[in-house]
């Protein structure tokens, strides 16, 4: 599957964990080199372990996506280890539930800073690699929360993920004529370790919801990402894909029982 993914470069930001790490296995298992961007060491330590296992390329960087100077760092230390950029995964993300007459400016630009920001920064940043290389590939993991969906406590999350999409349409038209495309991954309900220690429960009244009647894998999602890192996908940019096994769709829960 994807051929044209062996040998590549790519960088996950936010890759040793939940989707990020979803991510980095796929991109992994099809043969790229994969750069872990996270700020702890005993997570990201184990991902790289688990994929080198594997028989996957794999290391890890210590950065702060919020900090123009880290981000510089990774992208200069990915090109010191294989080569090159070629691919750049946008993940890193954060999404306290707060309520919003109880959320304070600092609140708000955490989350911000975290997930609009620092897509930002790190494109600049891995824009010049891309260029060295003659092509690149960026693929930023949004959400349908934000920009189609909403949820209490989430409204410093959902601006953050409905404005990286904004973000997404200038930006593929200022990088095309770099031979960079740039698109979004939208996930819905993804099984993560944080959910499933919530327990089965809550697990199976999320997924009466969703018409396909289960919660997405990380993989899923790295599927998905991986499909925009191709040449197969190379004349799609701009563009967003929703995975979510069908969570969007009905227009109520009796919607789903008459189906």
């Amino acid at each position: 599957m994807f051929k044209s993914i062996a040998g590549r470069t790519a960088i996950v930001t936010g890759g040793s964990k939940g989707i990020g790490k979803g991510i980095a296995r796929v991109f992994a298992n099809a043969g790229a080199n994969v750069m872990i961007a996270a700020r702890g060491q005993a997570d990201a330590e184990r991902t790289v372990d688990e994929l080198k296992a594997a028989g996957g390329k794999a290391a890890w960087c210590a950065c702060d996506v919020t900090q123009p100077d880290q981000i510089e760092a990774l992208v200069e230390r990915t090109e010191a280890e294989f080569g090159g950029l070629d691919i750049l995964c946008a993940n890193a993300g954060i999404f306290p539930q707060t309520k919003l007459l109880e959320m304070g400016p600092d609140d708000w630009d955490h989350v911000l800073n975290t997930n609009l920001k620092s897509t930002f920064l790190s494109v600049r940043s891995a824009v010049p690699a891309m260029q060295r290389r003659g092509k690149g590939r960026i693929i930023i993991t949004s959400s349908i929360t934000g920009p189609i969906t909403g949820y209490p406590g989430w409204t410093h999350y959902a601006a953050s993920k409905a404005g990286q999409l904004g973000f997404l349409k200038t930006a593929a038209m200022e990088l095309a004529r770099y031979n960079i495309t740039i698109n979004a991954v939208m996930p819905g309900n993804i099984i993560t370790e944080g959910l499933e220690g919530l327990g089965q429960e809550y697990l199976d009244t999320m997924a009466a919801s969703i018409p396909l009647k289960r919660l997405g894998a990380v993989e899923d999602i790295g599927n998905a990402a991986l499909f925009f890192a191709t040449d197969e996908a190379g004349y799609i940019t701009g563009q967003t894909l929703v995975v979510d096994g069908g969570q969007i769709l009905p227009e109520s829960i009796e919607a789903l029982a008459e189906a």
